[in-house]
């Protein structure tokens, strides 16, 4: 099985530094949908090395400047999901970093909280044990 992202085309690199390259995701959540991959295989954020965390983290910094002067959004997601039981359907590591506008969902509060529903809205209960 061929990997997505050992083989990305040169026209969808964005952005590329010695350790990683950030491509638009295919699958986009929101417009500028961006994900930052390191060159090498790799499956798992706890196994890239100290130098190709620090390569991510900077093009993560790129890429969002890079989206805030083409799309102004409102705030950002930043997500990996690491491992299957986390929902990683390509195993080679990418870290999400997803625009979000305002007004793109009814209620944004709790972020990431909401993969797992049930435990997302903390905080209805608190209210109304102030109430």
């Amino acid at each position: 099985m061929s990997c997505p992202f050992c083989d990305v085309p040169p026209d969808r690199i964005l952005l590329g530094n010695a350790h990683a390259i950030a491509l638009r995701d295919a699958f986009p959540i929101s417009p500028g949908h961006t994900l930052i991959v390191p060159r090498r295989h790799v499956g798992s954020f706890f196994e890239a090395t100290a130098d190709e965390r620090a390569a991510l983290l900077a093009l993560l910094d790129e890429a969002k400047r890079g989206l805030d002067a083409e799309f102004a959004p409102a705030s950002y997601n930043i997500g990996i999901n690491d491992g299957p039981a986390a929902g990683q359907t390509v195993p080679h590591l990418h870290i999400h970093l997803i625009p979000r506008y305002d007004g793109d969902c009814a209620d944004p509060r709790g972020g990431v909280r909401w993969i797992v529903p049930g435990k997302a809205d903390y905080w209805s209960a608190r209210d109304r044990d102030r109430g």
